[in-house]
């Protein structure tokens, strides 16, 4: 991916930065990121937490996720578009969602999670692993 990473709400009054490459690139198919995305899998990259830069104020909500901790879900509250979710359990990292990065074109999930969870009808890219849940 281009460095930095860039990125913004529909309405631009949330914008972002991370000046190194991704952890990982990933799409989960936990019941929560169907939910809050309105889709049969959410997709995003991982950056560290301490890289992201964040303009604007996010509106936040905490569901309970799998590992028994707290996920924290961050959207515009203007717009709605769904921008970053944080984990109580590895709270050094930051899933910044697919769709609201400023070049979505090097975008490659690395990996699925949650598989377990994924609904029937989804193709399963048979090039990447798989996880039923988190990896370790």
């Amino acid at each position: 991916m281009k460095i930095p990473i860039s990125g913004r709400c529909a309405c631009g009054s949330i914008r972002y930065t991370s000046a190194r490459e991704p952890i990982a690139m990933i799409s989960c198919h936990c019941s929560d990121c169907q939910l809050s995305s309105g889709a049969p899998f959410a997709s995003g990259i991982v950056v560290m937490a301490a890289d992201l830069r964040v303009s604007g104020t996010p509106k936040t909500y905490a569901v309970t996720a799998s590992s028994g901790g707290l996920a924290t879900r961050s959207f515009c509250a203007d717009c709605g578009t769904p921008l970053f979710t944080t984990s109580e359990a590895n709270p050094q990292f930051t899933s910044i969602r697919f769709p609201s990065l400023d070049d979505t074109a090097d975008f490659k999930p690395m990996l699925d999670i949650y598989t377990a969870n994924a609904q029937q009808w989804v193709c399963l890219d048979p090039a990447i692993p798989h996880f039923p849940q988190s990896p370790q």
